[in-house]
């Protein structure tokens, strides 16, 4: 190893210093809000505070599921949240989610407005409202909310592990790198082994498991977190990789994942989401052409 260190932690942490890295503007051992400001609400019954990470994605990707599925009752509206500038922490926000983190969803469908947060507490919430997408039968649904929950538990080891040490880190530090590399090849290889067995995570049916696990695996499996396909040799896992491209080229997919998407290509950049004629009108390079 290559990362002796002669920092012997204290008794007890004291936040005395910023910690560095690409998120340390943002990062604090507090919750609460910081700003009185209140959140923009539309005109649809389902109001999305969002950003086009993994996370979000998933949520996008799912209202767009169940619209092709012809669910006129999730059209919503999707507000940008700026997390590197702190709007996760307006009062708004925090009353959406107390945990200050993207997605956000409030449903103003019924007489009083309710909250939903929690990437996969939405997609469950979702499923459930619209009777799509989670199966019904005992045994197919909890095959489905174990995958689902297997995501939830597993991509904080992805992210906030392999991707913060690899990508975001101030330093290199490689015994960190090592061992979230080693957890990110064993869950790929998790998925890779269900994947030989089964088409879609839950079965035969593509379910919220599926729209749960692709923006974080599928997305590293081709080639786009963290830049580091390469170094992970995700082509490694062959049945990871078609199940990504399957579900990549859904149109619904394809529309979801530039929901608030604030990176790469312009064509690829809705940053708000009012109506479904945004896609091909309020993409970036729309608004910039018009600028």
């Amino acid at each position: 190893m290559s990362d002796a260190s002669d920092y012997t932690p204290p008794k007890v942490w004291t936040w005395n210093k910023a910690s560095g890295g690409r998120f340390a503007n943002i990062n604090r051992p507090i919750a609460g809000p910081t700003s009185e400001k209140e959140l923009p609400v539309g005109k649809h019954p389902l109001q999305l505070y969002s950003l086009g990470t993994p996370n979000g994605q998933k949520v996008t990707i799912m209202l767009e599921e169940l619209l092709a599925l012809g669910h006129k009752g999730a059209e919503y509206d999707a507000w940008l949240i700026k997390i590197g500038e702190g709007d996760q922490f307006g009062s708004g926000f925090v009353a959406a989610n107390p945990n200050s983190k993207i997605p956000a969803l409030v449903d103003r469908s019924g007489p009083n407005p309710v909250r939903v947060f929690e990437s996969g507490a939405i997609l469950l919430y979702l499923a459930e409202k619209f009777g799509a997408l989670v199966p019904t039968e005992s045994a197919k649904r909890a095959e489905c909310l174990s995958w689902l929950f297997w995501q939830m538990g597993s991509a904080p080891y992805l992210g906030g592990g392999f991707g913060h040490f690899y990508a975001y880190a101030p330093t290199k530090i490689e015994y960190a790198i090592d061992r979230f590399a080693m957890e990110t090849k064993r869950q790929l290889d998790v998925l890779d082994r269900r994947l030989a067995e089964s088409k879609y995570l839950a079965g035969d049916a593509y379910t919220i498991a599926d729209i749960a696990v692709w923006p974080w695996y599928g997305g590293l499996a081709k080639g786009l977190l963290y830049g580091a396909g390469e170094f992970l040799a995700v082509h490694e896992y062959k049945n990871v990789q078609r199940w990504a491209d399957e579900i990549g080229a859904r149109p619904a997919v394809r529309r979801g994942r530039i929901v608030n998407r604030l990176q790469g290509d312009p064509a690829s950049q809705l940053h708000e989401r009012h109506d479904a004629s945004d896609f091909d009108l309020k993409t970036q390079d729309k608004v910039a052409a018009k600028a």
